[in-house]
This record gives structure tokens, sequence and C-alpha cells, in this order.
């Protein structure tokens, strides 16, 4: 699943959620993955949660481009703002800082809309003592909650997804963090949706069977192409990804 950033309108790239950079049109991007046939598309606003702004007019007109299912986070605090993303069109909500110690949230919104449309998104980051502790507000807040009690109550509230970002990883391109996404596959029931470090297909494959995860994000290496990183949109073929996976 192609996952793209943005800011201010405009897409953006990072590292370790740090220095943002420009690097397109979203709605550009949208048309050029239909095309492409990606699986779906995550959209996350990374400056939404901080300044509580949400971009509804750029999230309608990905909603009407998009050929695909799209999961749209940020900013996300109450269900009045889960009603309106998802009747613009968006088929997922991924909600990070609103989701801790507000399960009630994700319970109205499993309820109303079906667990399937709730995604919690977990920004993860180890510390010196080899410790994972979550951190909200684009990585900029560390949370007391511990991950795996955390994981088990937005489950137990309704949460039909995980998305788990691994901020060391975050455009690194050096292969996700399987012992993160081994953590959490061994202590979650819901799909798993692994983001952070893709570098190569290989690191796709080696996710999903080792790591555990159900579905694979990416961000870096499908906005840049080369040694160089030219920004380039791209997508693997299907041939290739089945080769790739065997099938």
């Amino acid at each position: 699943l192609p996952c793209l950033l943005f800011q201010d309108g405009g897409l953006v790239k990072t590292k370790q959620f740090a220095n943002p950079t420009y690097i397109g049109d979203p709605i550009n991007a949208v048309k050029i993955y239909n095309e492409m046939e990606a699986d779906e598309l995550i959209f996350l606003d990374i400056k939404a949660s901080k300044n509580r702004f949400i971009d509804y007019k750029l999230i309608e007109e990905i909603a009407y481009e998009a050929f695909m299912p799209v999961s749209y986070g940020g900013g996300i605090k109450n269900l009045d703002e889960i009603d309106r993303i998802i009747n613009i069109g968006i088929e997922k909500v991924s909600i990070n800082s609103a989701a801790i110690n507000n399960y009630k949230l994700i319970e109205q919104g499993a309820k109303k809309f079906g667990s399937q449309s709730i995604v919690i998104s977990i920004d993860v980051k180890k510390n010196k003592q080899g410790t994972y502790e979550i951190y909200t507000k684009n990585a900029s807040k560390k949370e007391s909650i511990e991950l795996i009690k955390f994981i088990e109550d937005v489950q137990n509230a309704g949460a039909g997804e995980i998305l788990i970002n691994s901020i060391d990883q975050d455009g690194i391109m050096n292969g996700y963090d399987l012992e993160l996404l081994k953590l959490i596959s061994q202590n979650s029931e819901v799909p798993i949706v692994a983001c952070g470090g893709a570098g190569k297909l290989e690191d796709l494959k080696t996710a999903i069977e080792i790591g555990g995860a159900d579905a694979v994000a990416v961000g870096s290496m499908f906005v840049y192409f080369g040694k160089l990183n030219g920004i380039l949109i791209n997508y693997p073929r299907r041939s290739k990804i089945k080769s790739i996976f065997g099938i």
C-alpha cells in the first residue's frame, strides 16, 4: 500500500519523522497510482494533529480521483470528523493521537461505521533499553502507555486494523523492524499493516513472512527512484509482486 504524507496541501517525505521534503502534488500521485492499479492508498496529514485543521477539500479531491480504497489519517479527534470524512468517500480513518486514553471514540466509530473502517495508527520508537515506546503528535510527544496494553485496549474497543509505524526506520529504506512486527503480530487479533523501512521488494515479503504483518505500507520506495533518489511515483507490476511472493 503506498503510504503518502502531506502537509499544507503538498506531498512530502520524511526521515525518522523529521525534515519533510516536498515531492509533488497529491492528486497527481493518486492519478498515477490509479493507472498502476495500487491496492489501496494511505494518506496521512503530518501537521493536522498539531494545528487541528483537517483539509476536507483535499480529502474530497482525493476520494473523487481514487479508483481504489483510501485510508486517511491526521487530526481526527471526534465522531463528527470521522462521519464527515467517511461521507466524503474515504473508506477508512486512521486515528493516532486521539486514540490515547479515548477508547470511546473507537467504540463509537466502530459501532457506526464498522470495525473495518477504524484503523489505529501507532508510531513507535525504541529507547536505549530496547523497549518500544509510543509517540504521538508526529513523534513529538512520548506517551506513557505500554505498547502491548494499548494494542489490546484498542482491539477491545473495536479497532479493525493497526498501522504500525517505526519512527527509527522511517525513510531509511533498509528494511522493516522485524522484531517490532513480530511483537505486534503475536499480540494482535486484527490485521497489522507494517510501515517504515521498505527499500526493496524483498523487504515486503520479509515483513509478511517473518514479521507476521498482514499487509505492507511503502513510502520512500514508491516515490523515489534510483541511487540518487530522484522523485518518481512508482509501483511494481503484478507479475513482479507475484514472483517475489512465489504466487
